[in-house]
């Protein structure tokens, strides 16, 4: 469950900005042959209705039903033609908020969301073709309610026809994106520089994220890089060595990014962590590729291809990488003179042609 506050900024993410994200999937529908497309969200997987009209759940669960213009699947007067409608396992109680959060023509509750779901379509087109985004992962029991409800609707898998919108940003998402990197960096800045134990660490780095506006910040941390490199989520309280590393994973209007930097209490490793600093910017530059990271230890880059927000698409141990494009995360374990130093920041994959770039500014600490 979310424990931060989930609210939507017209100034950030304006209706036109969903509008045209909107028209962009319906291109892409009609490309396709697709009457309609579902998209499944929870709170773990809510990037790709939160990407399409700013909803973001607090917890349970939800399909967005996205029919072509033409489509009327709610013969409602006022609510226009083909407008998507939210399909929601929550109670009436919260209907004002998310009408407040969200770009949606009418949002229906019910506990069974796949049934209600294909009902809609399936009143309005009984043989209508659906793509549902994610079809393969969606739950057995969501997937087996579309059938009964539709039986004769013609469901196909609309996952790698979305993915290929989300993997070109728009100046929103980016903006949005930097704004969560801002909080991340902010955060990481407000760690007590004389703390001996983990906890007063992540204490000072979740409560600065959350007053600077973060709907939910996870803090992980390697608390003696001497001993252990692993980024955890410290239970109790650590020690923290003479060097440690922290990880900010901080969500912002739906936007999530990670920030990692190494402390080094000794205070005579400038000159090191300028290196590994630049180390990490020429290898983000050379992404699509991997190439760059090669002489690291390790390393990792998530990003949001479909409801995921920060799935691994590349790295160390990933077995099946996938190129990362758009807006992404990255994570490496530089060794620098025997030492190793762990960075992260979120970046943003260019065109075909173009140098990845990192998107936060913040130095390491």
């Amino acid at each position: 469950m979310r424990r931060g506050l989930i609210s939507r900024s017209m100034v950030e993410l304006p209706d036109a900005v969903l509008d045209a994200r909107l028209g962009r999937l319906r291109a892409a529908m009609a490309a396709a042959g697709l009457d309609a497309v579902m998209v499944y969200t929870n709170n773990t997987q809510a990037s790709a209705v939160s990407w399409l009209t700013g909803f973001v759940p607090y917890w349970s669960e939800a399909m967005l039903v996205v029919p072509q213009a033409g489509l009327q699947v709610v013969p409602q007067a006022g609510l226009q033609s083909g407008f998507p409608v939210l399909v929601v396992a929550l109670t009436f109680r919260v209907k004002p908020w998310i009408e407040r959060t969200s770009r949606v023509g009418q949002v229906i509750h019910t506990p069974r969301i796949g049934l209600e779901a294909a009902r809609l379509l399936a009143a309005a087109r009984p043989d209508a073709a659906v793509g549902v985004v994610d079809f393969d992962h969606l739950c057995a029991g969501i997937a087996d309610d579309l059938g009964e409800a539709g039986p004769h609707l013609k469901v196909s898998d609309a996952g790698e026809l979305f993915a290929a919108l989300r993997a070109k940003p728009d100046p929103a998402e980016i903006m949005l994106a930097m704004r969560a990197a801002s909080i991340a960096d902010r955060a990481l800045s407000a760690m007590p520089p004389g703390a001996a134990g983990s906890g007063a660490v992540v204490g000072a780095v979740e409560g600065e994220a959350r007053r600077l506006g973060a709907e939910e910040v996870y803090v992980a941390a390697a608390p003696d890089l001497a001993r252990d490199t692993r980024l955890v989520r410290i239970e109790g309280e650590r020690v923290l060595g003479a060097r440690f590393a922290v990880r900010a994973s901080v969500a912002y209007k739906g936007s999530w990014v990670r920030r990692v930097v190494t402390v080094d209490r000794n205070g005579s490793a400038a000159a090191r962590a300028a290196a590994a600093t630049a180390a990490f910017a020429a290898a983000v530059a050379q992404l699509p590729g991997d190439r760059g990271f090669a002489p690291f230890a390790s390393f990792l880059v998530e990003g949001c291809r479909i409801g995921q927000p920060l799935e691994p698409l590349m790295g160390s141990r990933v077995a099946a990488p996938r190129a990362p494009a758009g807006v992404v995360s990255v994570q490496a374990c530089i060794v620098m003179d025997g030492e190793p130093v762990l960075l992260g920041a979120p970046a943003l994959v260019g065109e075909a042609g173009e140098a990845a770039s990192v998107l936060a500014a913040g130095a390491d600490y």
